[in-house]
């Protein structure tokens, strides 16, 4: 009898002994088990072959759609004749399928960059649109808008009358985007023109290999470490990534950096909220009011402003001049001059600014610092105003930017993408997860079983002594 008591003893004691050592081995892979994960992350978010963030780095990706909507002028004879404020009507969206050729001309370097071109292709998408590529539009016309910034309005006057041009002209949709021959330049114009076989970078950007917070950062664009646009040092820094994704481990706190060749400089995009997607939990970064606001509202974009009687002595908020950009007198804008100032809703009339359909954004899954989704949304505009010399422009009250049409440029991650993430790194998460709470559950459970039995056994004990 005191030999079966003194096994069933030695059997509890090294039982409650196992159970301790099971939960506490479960404690301390919590801290071990972060260290796995960020050196699993960090691994897989190298740029390097064989990588998770290189395969979805090289290839296609999820689709990427541009939608455009455009402006159609309601009373066109009224605004050339009597001045009258243009009457605008939304059109579209008209749905093309664009960046579906994966990057080109990836080169490696020593300094642990890796530089490539991005191919520029728009197929349209009949069946995600509402309307088709022939539908004709009423939109202000390029040319004039053109020769008015451009030259002395007197040779302007000359050229728009010889070719019979009038401030507003009715064209295709396709004609509008892509391109058509104008009348009076004799040459080509578009909004988008050329877009089709072209190519934007090249770029050049960190690996990762070497400092894991500068992966994706880009290096170079068009070979230059700074772009020559803005005649300030602040303004023409390259800040960020392209946003396709980010260093990991983000922080609410701090704010995403991206460069957007579109525009032609850098912005940022703070943390707004955390939503789910198939399955992930991802942040959703916005861009700010101040990215377009006014210099007197936010001094870091007095180098962004350069013409000081459009933007009324760089006080109008809401647009940024692109000429020194792109060569052409162009105006960016959030679609329907959204945080933009109430006077460019005054010159114009048909406007709804919503910031639910207007705003761009990121989804970034924060472990990774993969953007699993995002949508740019930005309007092109262009400007005319009063001319004594231009006959047309005879009757026009004020300046005007006005509104030619805004994208949508958005991606979302797709199921099979979505997948392979989960696989990858939430899988391996999630079981490490697992064995470590099994191990505190059951290691607690067994240790307290145990000690339990110790006392009733020694309860009997004294029993029997007495």
């Amino acid at each position: 009898m005191g030999c079966s008591c003194c096994s069933t003893r030695c059997w509890l004691i090294t039982g409650s002994v196992a159970g301790a050592v099971a939960c506490l081995l479960g404690v301390i892979l919590i801290p071990v088990g972060n260290t796995v994960i960020e050196d699993t992350v960090k691994k897989e978010a190298v740029l390097e072959k064989g990588t998770t963030a290189y395969e979805n780095w090289i290839s296609a990706g999820a689709p990427v759609y541009r939608q455009f909507w455009l402006f159609d002028v309601q009373n066109p004879d009224e605004v050339v004749a009597n001045g009258s404020i243009p009457q605008l009507q939304q059109r579209g969206p008209y749905t093309y399928r664009t960046r579906y050729i994966p990057k080109q001309n990836i080169t490696f370097s020593e300094n642990h960059t890796v530089s490539f071109v991005l191919p520029a292709e728009a197929v349209f998408e009949p069946s995600l649109s509402h309307g088709f590529e022939e539908d004709e539009v009423t939109s202000l016309n390029l040319a004039v808008a053109g020769v008015y910034s451009l030259i002395d309005h007197a040779w302007a006057n000359m050229f728009i009358e010889s070719s019979k041009s009038s401030l507003f002209q009715r064209r295709t949709v396709r004609e509008l985007l892509w391109g058509y021959t104008d009348p009076m330049l004799k040459r080509t114009l578009g909004v988008f023109y050329p877009y089709n076989n072209t190519y934007d970078g090249p770029y050049g950007v960190f690996t990762g290999k070497d400092d894991i917070t500068k992966v994706s950062m880009i290096d170079t664009w068009n070979n230059q470490q700074t772009v020559p646009y803005w005649n300030d040092p602040y303004c023409n820094m390259i800040n960020g990534t392209d946003g396709s994704s980010f260093s990991p481990f983000l922080d609410k706190k701090k704010g995403l950096y991206f460069f957007v060749s579109d525009i032609c400089r850098s912005v940022s995009a703070d943390y707004d909220s955390s939503v789910e997607l198939k399955g992930i939990t991802v942040y959703r970064y916005m861009l700010p009011e101040r990215t377009f606001a006014s210099p007197t509202v936010n001094p870091d974009n007095k180098c962004y402003c350069t013409d000081y009687e459009s933007t009324k002595n760089c006080t109008l908020a809401g647009v940024l001049d692109i000429q020194s950009c792109k060569g052409s007198p162009v105006y960016i804008s959030l679609p329907h001059f959204l945080h933009g100032s109430q006077d460019l809703l005054y010159t114009v009339h048909g406007l709804n600014p919503n910031p639910e359909e207007h705003s761009t954004y990121l989804d970034v899954e924060p472990i990774t610092g993969f953007t699993l989704r995002f949508a740019k949304r930005l309007q092109i505009n262009m400007m005319y105003g009063p001319s004594k010399e231009i006959k047309i422009l005879n009757k026009v009250k004020e300046n005007t930017l006005f509104p030619i049409v805004w994208l949508n440029e958005s991606a979302a991650l797709d199921d099979q993408t979505a997948d392979r993430i989960k696989s990858a790194l939430f899988a391996r998460m999630e079981m490490l997860e697992v064995v470590q709470i099994s191990l505190i559950v059951i290691g607690a459970v067994v240790f307290v079983l145990c000690l339990i039995g110790i006392c009733i056994q020694e309860r009997r004990r004294r029993k029997i002594i007495a």
